[in-house]
């Protein structure tokens, strides 16, 4: 029986991801598969390859032929020159760089704000001015009245005297 290592296609409509399979060289694409070796995320940046180095290894072995995509993945991985025998094991695989953790940025930022962590906010709170109600209108529209009115009340009543 042949058996071929392949690619087998997940994923959406121009967002394809896929499995490393190992199935017969006779089966579709996403036909079954003796054994899933590995995934491989085109989309990403950069590529997200993750192969199972041992069952590739022994796939290859025991004679099972890759086809030409896979076996680019392999050669990037370092398992095609692992298992032919050639210099450059360690592959050419590219990682994405660690996302620094929430503790890291904490600490950078109190550095970068003078090493002491305030317990006040950083923006005063906006002062909500006051809703004032019909009655205290009338209140004060009522006060104004008194007001003007003293007045008038003082001059007449210096006017009798």
């Amino acid at each position: 029986m042949a058996v071929k290592i392949k690619l087998q296609r997940l994923g959406k409509i121009r967002a394809p991801y896929y499995r490393i399979i190992v199935a017969d060289a006779r089966t579709r694409r996403d036909g079954k598969a003796i054994e899933t070796i590995g995934k491989y995320h085109p989309k990403e940046d950069p590529s997200f390859i993750e192969v199972d180095s041992e069952r590739a290894q022994y796939w290859l072995g025991v004679g099972a032929q890759p086809t030409e995509p896979v076996q680019r993945i392999l050669e990037v991985t370092g398992d095609w020159q692992k298992h032919k025998g050639l210099p450059g094991a360690e592959g050419t695989m590219k990682t994405k760089p660690a996302a620094p953790t929430k503790e890291e940025l904490f600490n950078k930022a109190l550095a970068e704000a003078g090493e002491e962590p305030s317990t006040e906010a950083t923006t005063p709170k906006k002062k909500q001015p006051k809703k004032s109600t019909k009655a205290e209108k009338a209140d004060e529209s009522g006060a104004d009245d008194k007001a003007e009115a003293k007045p008038e009340e003082a001059e007449s009543a210096e006017d009798k005297a």
